[in-house]
């Protein structure tokens, strides 16, 4: 039996609470997976989840500086605009590097991730 090699991991953020862990797990993983070679696709969806997409959040941990590390290292971000629009969170207001993508285009990506048999992780 042939097993089809893993070569992109795709992240889906939801819930952005500082108390959480998950925003830092998604951090970590993005960093990680980056690191192993594979390619890497953070999805950042829900009116909590594109949070982490916004530029000059107070409070702690901050993360602006952990998403662009996971930019230069070459992971993608994207972030809903239907979410982001629910909450007032304009395009204007993205951390440098973060793509605004419509809803239809997040079921898109999920589609395709699962038809290529890639890694889905949802936090």
């Amino acid at each position: 039996m042939h097993t089809k090699k893993v070569t992109k991991v795709l992240l889906f953020l939801k819930n952005m609470v500082y108390e959480s862990t998950s925003p830092t797990e998604i951090l970590r993983f993005a960093k990680y997976y980056r690191k192993k070679g594979l390619e890497v696709d953070v999805v950042l969806w829900g009116p909590m989840g594109v949070l982490l997409a916004k530029k000059g959040k107070h409070g702690s941990p901050s993360y602006d500086g952990k998403v662009m590390e996971c930019i230069d290292l070459g992971v993608r971000f994207k972030c809903c605009e239907l979410a982001s629009a629910m909450i007032g969170f304009s395009k204007e207001e993205l951390i440098e590097g973060v793509e605004m993508i419509e809803s239809y285009e997040v079921a898109d990506i999920m589609l395709e991730y699962c038809e290529e048999g890639q890694l889905v992780i949802n936090l």
